[in-house]
């Protein structure tokens, strides 16, 4: 809450520590009620004190708020910040993601360049849970001779995913899965810095001490360079969905490296829809896929499949 103005941060400070603690996001949006969203459903902060579930009563982000909080995020220098607005959303110490709406700016390609006059904010707060993962210690390996399984993780946003990455790593790159005698080295590529969570290339969250992370570095050409440069075992990366991803994913799979992903979609019936994914499906590129969903909170795991998608659990 640090790149809040201070008369937020007070009013925020003053409501039930258990509704901030379920807090995921903080949406501010110019000449509306801040909203906040997470395990609790949706709020508004009340204009006096409190929550309030009816937006005329909120406290209203006025234009000085939001361009503080924008100044405070961009360290104030949005220049400095933006190849990250050109991906629509910059990282911030602590691994949380600020993603930002207003008006895009284009090149002569059609391209987005950056966003200018800034509307609205979404602040994503970023939470590790170390153990998140060991539920699915036994589906993360061969019980033949402990090599570890590819993987891919399938829900709807703000399911866990990225989360129960983070913790795969870490454990992982931990030992703490099969102890192997030649400890597992993982590699994670992080094309929107929330893996990890690195501020100038130094990863915020615990990714283990057998990890190297290539930040900001589009997924595709960043396990390729991985492959080639780090002799990873594993490689993780998050949200696949482009030809470039399924291309790099067979590469890593024939090269002997395990890759831990996840995507966007309610079932594997749904993945398998998207551009260039049911290839991966028939070429049995995964061997273990794991559904997650909300229904009982974040994280909630609903099956988990084998590689020809029957279900092991």
């Amino acid at each position: 809450m640090g790149i809040l103005p201070q008369e937020v941060q007070k009013r925020l400070l003053t409501l039930d520590p258990t509704l901030l603690r379920g807090t995921e996001e903080l949406r501010l949006r110019v000449g509306q009620p801040l909203e906040l969203c997470g395990q609790h459903g949706s709020c508004f902060l009340h204009k006096k004190d409190g929550i309030t579930q009816h937006a005329a009563d909120g406290f209203i982000t006025t234009h000085d708020v939001l361009t503080q909080t924008v100044q405070n995020v961009s360290q104030h220098s949005l220049y400095a910040v933006e190849e990250e607005l050109r991906r629509g959303f910059i990282t911030i110490p602590g691994g949380h993601r600020v993603g930002v709406a207003g008006r895009v700016v284009v090149d002569g390609r059609s391209q987005v360049k950056s966003i200018r006059a800034i509307s609205s904010l979404n602040i994503r707060i970023a939470r590790a849970f170390p153990g998140v993962a060991n539920n699915l210690r036994p589906y993360l390996y061969r019980k033949t001779d402990g090599q570890p399984q590819n993987v891919l993780i399938l829900s709807p946003p703000q399911c866990g995913k990225t989360t129960l990455l983070r913790d795969i790593a870490r454990q992982w790159s931990e030992n703490l899965l099969t102890r192997r005698d030649l400890p597992v080295k993982v590699a994670i590529v992080d094309e929107r810095s929330e893996i990890a969570g690195a501020v100038e290339g130094i990863p915020q969250f615990v990714v283990g001490p057998r990890t190297d992370v290539l930040d900001a570095c589009p997924k595709a050409e960043g396990m390729l360079m991985a492959i080639r440069s780090l002799s990873p075992d594993v490689i993780v990366t998050d949200e696949i969905g482009r030809e470039d991803d399924a291309v790099a994913i067979m590469e890593a799979t024939h090269a002997g490296v395990a890759v831990i992903t996840s995507a966007h979609a309610l079932s594997i019936e749904d993945w398998r829809k998207r551009p260039h994914m049911d290839a991966l499906f028939a070429a049995r590129a995964f061997s273990r896929y794991v559904i997650l969903s909300r229904r009982r909170g974040p994280g909630t795991i609903e099956a988990i499949l084998d590689e020809g998608g029957r279900a092991l659990l």
